[in-house]
């Protein structure tokens, strides 16, 4: 894994992308919630499972201590990038609730492009920063910690910008079949 980012060149397009992913995926939506078909059902579905998402990142972040360490309690027990995994449920859940195959084509194609852009970038700053520690942690080689879930953690790590932005797109999304 150490040699995915052998120069500066794609070590830089990786940060850059994992670094607007968010800015770039408020623009996407903007954009392709024009182009959705949501019903009750694609809504409470695909809502689910963004909910189910969000509170997966809610988990992790009320155990990260960001760039303080290698968190080894919560979900990072059993999963490396569960603020990761959460926001790839998110999208599906998203991709869901619109009910059209082209938003599912874009949000796939970005969710595939940024998330492995910030999980590589991430996994190159963590081996960087705390170097075999994180190794021992990513080999699965390291005891877990019995810290515990903490609200003030969460909102720390800005959780709250992410809950926002589910209300907002369940709620325009809600309005669209509302408004038929």
């Amino acid at each position: 894994m150490n040699n995915l980012l052998p120069s500066t060149a794609p070590h830089s397009v990786l940060f850059s992308i994992a670094r607007w992913r968010v800015p770039i995926g408020f623009v996407l939506a903007i954009i392709v919630l024009g182009q959705t078909s949501p019903t009750w059902i694609t809504l409470a579905v695909g809502g689910g499972m963004a909910c189910a998402g969000e509170s997966l990142r809610v988990w992790a972040a009320g155990h990260l201590l960001k760039g303080r360490e290698v968190t080894v309690s919560g979900p990072y027990r059993r999963c490396r990038h569960p603020l990761y995994l959460g926001s790839g449920l998110m999208g599906l859940g998203f991709v869901i609730a619109c009910g059209s195959v082209l938003v599912a084509v874009v949000v796939l194609a970005y969710l595939g492009v940024t998330l492995m852009a910030a999980i590589l970038t991430e996994e190159a700053v963590l081996r960087e920063r705390f170097g075999n520690e994180y190794d021992r942690y990513a080999d699965g080689l390291t005891s877990n910690s019995d810290r515990r879930f903490s609200v003030d953690r969460a909102i720390d790590n800005r959780e709250y910008r992410a809950i926002f932005g589910l209300v907002m797109v369940v709620g325009l999304l809600a309005f669209r079949i509302w408004m038929g």
